[in-house]
């Protein structure tokens, strides 16, 4: 990447992953109380239960300082964020909501979790981690965009890691993350629902692919891997394109060359806000297409009020949400409304997003993890206790997901599609509750990284204590 490109190019990474979105609507269509106190009112007393949960948090009688971080009354914790370029809190008010819970119901076997942003500005991501390495017992519930800068650091200071989410190849499956999140870096996350839509869904969209990304060398290679798996498929795509990462003012060269091409499926990789230009640009020239892979950034209330009740039934947005419970549909799965329950009560006024959903789960999977070690808590306890959950639901709110195993095909999916009355379960045809499992599975060919390994620092299990 050239320099003079550095910031703008960030600015298009920030949007493509959901570690660095611009603010997002909340899918649930809550976006937090507007009133702290009533939400208090109505929301659940803090019981430590967590959906099917039982004891994640509770009180207790500590003693001692077993690792760093820990002492006999706190433990504390890192949440990585790149809040000072995005200005989204997502991450920061997922912890204070759940810490805030945890802590009521007398924390960890009696010890308060004590979350502690570490701010990367996108760039700082080395610095954060160095600080972490020095002061935290392990980093929870967050997400930077470019992750991968710190996982050296973090595995020479062996840092455990449970991220709401992974971006770069680096640190997507690396050693002491205990990652919520389905799928392993070997495999193509998004197999099931590119064969259901070439397949099931629009077969005759199969030979009439698009593909549209933000011009970065992160997001060139996803742009690589769809490539790679269309092919696979016999569905080679008939147009690719990148756009400037310093931003389009006018979308309607994309548009006519989308039409030109014949697209009927195409695959957009950025923010929202371009999606929804593009759309009317392509909208304006009664250009409809089979489907539009949305992507998760675009899973919200935001979306859907910027594109408009026009666009949005004149065009067939859908986004894959990797397994994690369509939150508009709360009310029919407890976890999921008690999480946004969470929210109302303890950050009012905050949304409750997809990667905040997520950062929930990683925040379970920790403290569940840290309460079965009981007083003795140290790294290598909640290491090896996350690494045997080999159905890990965050307490129902996502399909399983097998700890045990860091590398392995995602097994189940949902998607949604966007309405003119918002976000809601496409006809996908789910064959376990709200999810669709048993999909079918790709194993990347081409080289495109590769997880970083205690090995590469001298390190090994053994030397976690």
């Amino acid at each position: 990447m050239r320099p003079q490109r550095t910031i703008t190019a960030l600015t298009v990474v920030a949007a493509l992953f959901a570690a660095g979105c611009s603010t997002r609507g909340d899918s649930s269509g809550r976006g937090g109380s507007e009133d702290g106190e009533r939400a208090a009112a109505t929301a659940p007393a803090a019981s430590g239960d967590f959906g099917d949960l039982q004891h994640v948090c509770g009180r207790g009688d500590p003693s001692g300082a077993p690792a760093q971080g820990v002492t006999a009354k706190e433990i504390h914790v890192g949440v990585m964020s790149d809040v000072g370029f995005t200005k989204n809190t997502e991450f920061a008010d997922a912890a204070k909501a759940f810490t805030s819970w945890c802590n009521e119901a007398g924390g960890i076997n009696g010890r308060k979790i004590v979350p502690k942003v570490r701010d990367t500005k996108m760039l700082e991501v080395r610095q954060r981690v160095d600080e972490a390495c020095r002061a935290d017992f392990a980093l929870v519930g967050g997400s930077a965009a470019l992750d991968g800068l710190g996982v050296k650091d973090r595995l020479k200071c062996l840092l455990p890691d449970f991220p709401a989410q992974t971006v770069q190849r680096q640190n997507e499956g690396a050693e002491l993350q205990l990652s919520m999140q389905a799928g392993g870096p070997s495999y193509f996350r998004y197999a099931g629902f590119y064969d259901w839509l070439i397949k099931d869904a629009y077969p005759d969209s199969a030979d009439a692919v698009g593909i549209i990304s933000g011009d970065s060398p992160v997001t060139r290679v996803s742009l690589e891997q769809r490539v790679e798996f269309f092919k696979s498929r016999g569905a080679k795509p008939s147009y690719t394109d990148l756009y400037p990462a310093s931003g389009v003012t006018n979308w309607t060269p994309y548009a006519q060359a989308i039409k030109e091409k014949k697209v009927k499926g195409l695959v957009f990789m950025g923010d929202f806000t371009s999606l929804a230009k593009l759309e009317q640009e392509l909208t304006a020239m009664n250009y409809k297409l089979d489907w539009i892979d949305a992507n998760s950034n675009a899973y919200g209330t935001a979306f859907t009020k910027l594109a408009g009740p026009q666009i949005l039934a004149a065009q067939n947005n859908l986004a894959d949400v990797s397994g994690i419970h369509p939150m508009e549909k709360a009310s029919s799965n407890p976890p999921t409304k008690q999480a946004l329950d969470l929210f109302e009560k303890y950050a009012p006024g905050k949304q409750a997003t997809l990667p905040a959903i997520k950062s929930i789960s990683a925040w379970l999977l920790f403290a569940k993890s840290a309460t079965s070690c009981g007083n003795d808590l140290t790294r290598k306890c909640i290491h090896d206790a996350a690494r045997k959950e080999t159905a890990w639901t965050g307490g129902g709110l996502q399909a399983p997901v097998n700890l045990a195993v860091q590398d392995a095909p995602v097994k189940c999916m949902n998607i949604e599609k966007a309405t003119p009355d918002g976000w809601e379960p496409a006809d996908f045809e789910p064959n376990e509750g709200a999810y669709r499992c048993g999909i079918t599975s790709y194993k990347l060919k081409g080289n495109y990284g590769r997880p970083m390994k205690l090995k590469d620092v001298g390190k090994s299990l053994k030397d976690l204590e």
